[in-house]
């Protein structure tokens, strides 16, 4: 009998491996400037969220094995419908979100990196890393996917050396003064739960995984419970060592700025290089993602028989990607790109969670933890979107722009083409 690629154990380590990516590169900075000192109460919670979110999204995978991943059980729980379709519109841009905001990072941190802080600098660095991508990404060229265990490996280490030297030598004045309201604990959490996603690429390895009914669930609690700890300490770290001031003015590349008052210079060039190269594996990858999968699916509903990394086969939809996230790159500010993508995030799933209480007897999941899933992600979208609001209505407005963008493409696509998002199993 041919043994399986991924025990727990290896499961686990892939869905570290990729939330622990350029997320917390980006915010740590952002979320602490809301948060404060209690900021690490905040990834708490979006640790807690992630936990609940990866339980029902394992269940859904055992039930209904997929490439469409989130696609697909949106479907699966709306139906073929126009409402299915517009999401799935609406997942292709919020992956093209993501990737703006982590192309803004590469920026921000490449930028500070040799000395330049301008946004004109900042944003030829982004537009620089996604056209560079894409075009790899046209040749077929894997390097970048090959190397990727070697490059967990190098930010893991990174960031766990920074924490437990940043822990020792903490400040505990800054873990106690300058206490904001309470409730921008809550406010935060949208972007603390960002920096969590990647945790459902452990479903995608089910095909390839030993008794997965046991195993799926076991790696998802490992691997999120893992990296809660380490965002957690990260946050603790961060705050300890730098004024709440500082962190606010250096909330895009903070992470770095903490470095220096421990390792000087070179500790701040190491950790903005450590944050290139997350952000760099994690366009590599989410190109793909985005222009093979979820464009796919959004435009003809559904996913051809075989699936190869040949992207000259579906070269439009990378080309149309790199062509929409470049104007993101340019008009939006780092914070604004990376919550309209944590609101994004956040209301799709929550979407996902509503349906699967819809689907429990199929999948076999405890409805109590689906609905707290729902709950929890639906409450935070509620107070992030008031919050957001007060501060920058801007957001708001990409953010139903989206919405509205999403439906209406999907409208089009219905009635030019035909097209309906299908069910993949």
């Amino acid at each position: 009998m041919e043994k399986k690629a991924f025990n727990t154990f290896s499961a686990a380590m892939l869905g570290i491996g990729c939330m622990v990516g350029v997320g917390i590169f980006i915010v740590i900075g952002l979320a602490g400037s809301i948060a404060g000192n209690l900021v690490w109460i905040s990834f708490i919670i979006g640790g807690i969220i992630a936990l609940l979110s990866g339980y029902s999204l394992a269940k859904l995978a055992l039930r209904f094995p997929s490439r469409g991943g989130i696609i697909e059980y949106l479907v699966q729980e709306y139906g073929e419908n126009s409402f299915s379709g517009a999401l799935s519109v609406l997942f292709y841009f919020a992956q093209l979100i993501t990737l703006a905001a982590v192309a803004k990072s590469f920026g921000e941190y490449g930028a500070r990196l040799f000395g330049y802080n301008s946004t004109f600098i900042i944003n030829l660095f982004a537009i620089g890393v996604i056209l560079f991508f894409t075009i790899i990404n046209l040749f077929g060229a894997s390097i970048v996917a090959k190397s990727e265990n070697i490059i967990v490996a190098i930010k893991l280490i990174a960031l766990i050396i920074f924490t437990i030297v940043a822990l020792i030598n903490i400040n505990p004045q800054y873990l106690l003064k300058n206490s904001p309201n309470p409730i921008n604990i809550f406010f935060a959490v949208a972007l603390t739960f960002f920096a969590y996603q990647g945790y459902s690429v452990i479903t995608n390895t089910i095909e390839d995984m030993e008794n997965p009914q046991k195993t799926i669930i076991k790696a998802m609690f490992i691997a999120i419970g893992i990296v809660t700890l380490l965002y957690v300490s990260i946050s603790i770290a961060v705050i300890g060592n730098l004024p709440l001031e500082e962190i606010t003015k250096a909330k895009d590349y903070a992470l770095a700025v903490a470095a220096k008052p421990i390792f000087g210079e070179i500790g701040f060039k190491i950790m903005a290089i450590v944050a290139l190269i997350s952000a760099t594996t994690a366009i590599n990858a989410t190109l793909y993602a985005a222009t093979e999968i979820s464009y796919t699916l959004a435009k003809k509903g559904e996913l051809p028989a075989i699936y190869e990394y040949n992207v000259w086969h579906s070269y439009e939809g990378l080309i149309i990607s790199a062509i929409l996230i470049i104007p993101m790159i340019i008009f939006l500010n780092l914070n604004e790109i990376t919550t309209v993508a944590a609101l994004n995030v956040l209301i799709i799933q929550a979407l996902v969670h509503l349906g699967h209480l819809k689907l429990t007897n199929q999948t076999k999941a405890n409805k109590f933890l689906i609905f707290l899933a729902f709950l929890l992600m639906s409450f935070i979208s509620i107070v992030s979107i008031y919050y957001y609001s007060s501060k920058n209505e801007k957001i708001i407005i990409y953010l139903i722009g989206a919405f509205l963008i999403s439906f209406l493409i999907e409208m089009v696509l219905k009635i030019f083409t035909k097209r309906i998002v299908k069910k993949q199993t």
